[in-house]
């Protein structure tokens, strides 16, 4: 096991350790790491102007597994003030998740700019999260975990801080986005009421908009799930820094009795 989530293969080939892999299975990845390879992708296209991503959304298309991947991505829609751009993984010949970006040009709007909102208590006056006994995969080990309301042993909405235990890439200190990404796909878990060895609550994909980039190690994740009466739901997420929320995240659910299947 490398002290990374990604180790470099050369080209833009990585080879996933098992820091990645996820609670459904222990041969697939848990879904931040992979959105989180999907945004540094996205962030290593050269911007002709300042410019910063406003929203993102990942398509998971199948289970990415614990093993190499193939990166790659394009601008989609060139423009002087707003970009489309686009990022994906593959594994063995098939695409296994795909993002895209809204890339905006950026200005000084500091003398306009709204309260984003009321700040999470400190990850310093939580305490050390506890995970349900049936919850398994390296990446529940790869993060440090806060709780400051709720709990993600328990079933409701919960509130946590998270930081990750090792880089993203190997040798690389990830950036702030990459960061905020590696822990928005744990909305659903986070703030889960359904017991995971009887339910499946499987995000088809996640989608984040951003106000401004995340600074610091930890980030908030202030989440609730939702579930309607045709076995579809939502999680949704307030995402924080230190200094406040940054913006929001939102999942679509499948959900079902284990023994119906998943995706």
């Amino acid at each position: 096991m490398g002290d990374a989530f990604f180790l470099p293969l050369g080209g833009d080939r990585y080879e996933a350790t098992e820091h990645t892999s996820g609670p459904w299975s222990p041969g697939a990845q848990h879904f931040g790491p992979p959105s989180a390879l999907l945004v540094r992708g996205l962030e290593r296209l050269e911007a002709k102007h300042p410019a910063q991503l406003a929203r993102v959304t990942v398509e998971i298309l199948g289970p990415a597994p614990v093993g190499e991947l193939e990166q790659r991505s394009w601008i989609e829609r060139p423009g002087r003030t707003v970009e489309l751009v686009q990022s994906e993984l593959s594994a063995n010949g098939r695409t296994v998740a795909r993002a895209s970006g809204w890339r905006i040009a950026t200005s000084d709007t500091a003398e306009i700019a709204t309260d984003g909102g009321p700040l999470l208590p400190a990850a310093e006056a939580g305490s050390e999260a506890a995970f349900p006994d049936d919850w398994q995969g390296g990446y529940l080990h790869a993060i440090e975990w806060r709780s400051v309301r709720g709990s993600i042993s328990a079933p409701g909405p919960a509130a946590v801080w998270a930081r990750q235990r090792y880089p993203l890439v190997d040798g690389e200190e990830p950036t702030g986005l990459q960061r905020l990404f590696a822990i928005a796909d744990s909305g659903n878990g986070v703030s889960h009421f359904l017991p995971a060895a009887e339910w499946w609550f499987i995000n088809s994909e996640l989608t984040v908009h951003l106000r401004r980039i995340p600074e610091g190690e930890w980030i908030g994740l202030d989440a609730v799930t939702l579930v309607g009466p045709h076995g579809i739901g939502s999680a949704t997420s307030t995402l924080h820094d230190r200094s406040g929320p940054v913006g929001t995240g939102a999942q679509a659910l499948l959900v079902r009795p284990r023994q119906a299947g998943g995706g």
